[in-house]
C-alpha cells in the first residue's frame, strides 16, 4: 500500500465496510455522502483496485477490501482508541441498547453505581438486529445481545442465561390458553418442543409483543404463557404465578454483552461492562 493513504481515508474505509452503506458510514462519521464517495474514490485509485461494487441497497465489499478490512481492524481501532483519549475530558457519555425487558428489569438498575460516579446513560431499546447494526456502526458503546455478535470490530462476551418457565396464576390455569409474544408463538414453541418434544397448541388467545406485558396477563389469569425466570422471580416467591411444568432441564437462551472494539476499554464503557457482567452472573 503507498505511504501517502492518509489515515483519513482508511478510517472512512472501515467504517463503509462495516455500515454496508455510503448514507450509513457518512452519518457515523458526521460527513456528506458526497464526501465519502469521493474519499472512497481516492483511495480505490490510490490502490489500484476497485474495494466495493456499489448497488441499489449499498455496497458490497470485494474480497480486496475484505481483506484490507481484516488487516485494519484491530490496529485502527486502537488508534482511534490512543486518539479519542487525547486532549478534552474523554466523552463520559454511554449510548446502551438492549430489549426492553431486561433493560427495564436488570441492566439499568445495574448500573446505578456508574451513572453515581458522573456517567450519563443514553438507551435505546430494540431488536438485536438492529441494535448491534448501530453498535457497528458507532451510534452505540453497548448493547445486551440476545445474538452471538460476529461482526468484525466488536468485541462479545457472556452476561448471562435466560431460563424460560410455563407459567400462571394458578396450577389450575388452563394450558391451552396460551399468550404469545408473536403468531408464530417463537418462545412458546421452543419451550414445548425443548420440555414436550411435541409442538404447542396452534393458535394463541392473546398476542401481545412485550413480556411485561405477557406477565401482567398470566397474573390476571388470563391463560399460560413462557417467561424468563428472571422477570418472573418476584412473583414466584409470592405466589402469584406458579411453574406450571418444573423442569430440570429448561430451555435457556445465552446474553451477550458487545461493545465496539474502539471505545471498550474507555473508563465510562469499561466501568458499565464491570458492573454489568458482575450483575449478571446474579440474574
Amino acid at each position: 500500500m503507498s505511504e501517502r493513504v492518509s489515515l483519513d481515508l482508511l478510517h472512512t474505509f472501515l467504517t463503509v465496510h462495516r455500515s454496508g452503506t455510503l448514507t450509513r458510514a457518512a452519518e457515523v462519521l458526521g460527513l456528506s455522502q458526497p464526501t465519502v464517495t469521493a474519499q472512497m474514490r481516492s483511495l480505490e485509485t490510490q490502490l489500484g483496485q476497485a474495494l466495493f461494487v456499489r448497488g441499489a441497497r449499498g455496497v458490497t465489499p470485494t474480497p480486496a477490501a475484505d481483506d484490507l478490512a481484516r488487516r485494519l481492524d484491530g490496529p485502527l481501532d486502537a488508534l482511534a482508541g490512543v486518539a479519542g483519549s487525547l486532549g478534552n475530558e474523554p466523552e463520559r457519555t454511554l449510548h446502551l441498547g438492549g430489549p426492553a425487558e431486561l433493560m427495564t428489569v436488570r441492566v439499568l438498575p445495574a448500573l446505578a453505581g456508574v451513572i453515581a460516579t458522573g456517567v450519563s446513560v443514553r438507551a435505546r431499546l430494540g431488536l438485536a438486529d438492529d441494535l448491534l447494526a448501530d453498535l457497528s456502526a458507532g451510534r452505540l458503546d453497548m448493547v445486551v445481545s440476545a445474538i452471538r455478535p460476529r461482526r468484525a470490530g466488536l468485541h462479545a462476551e457472556p452476561l448471562c442465561d435466560e431460563e424460560f418457565l410455563l407459567v400462571g396464576a394458578s396450577q389450575k390455569t388452563d394450558r391451552s390458553r396460551l399468550m404469545a409474544y408473536a403468531e408464530d408463538m417463537p418462545i412458546i414453541r421452543r419451550w414445548w418442543r425443548h420440555v414436550l418434544g411435541a409442538p404447542p397448541p396452534k393458535r394463541a388467545v392473546l398476542v401481545v409483543p412485550d413480556l411485561r406485558a405477557l406477565r401482567a396477563a398470566a397474573v390476571a389469569g388470563i391463560g399460560a404463557t413462557v417467561l424468563p425466570r428472571y422477570l418472573i422471580a418476584d412473583d414466584l416467591r409470592t405466589g402469584a404465578l406458579v411453574d406450571l411444568h418444573p423442569t430440570d432441564d429448561p430451555p435457556i437462551n445465552t446474553l451477550y454483552l458487545a461493545t465496539r472494539s474502539a471505545v471498550k476499554d474507555a473508563p465510562h464503557v469499561a466501568a458499565a461492562r464491570e458492573a454489568l457482567l458482575v450483575q449478571g452472573r446474579l440474574w
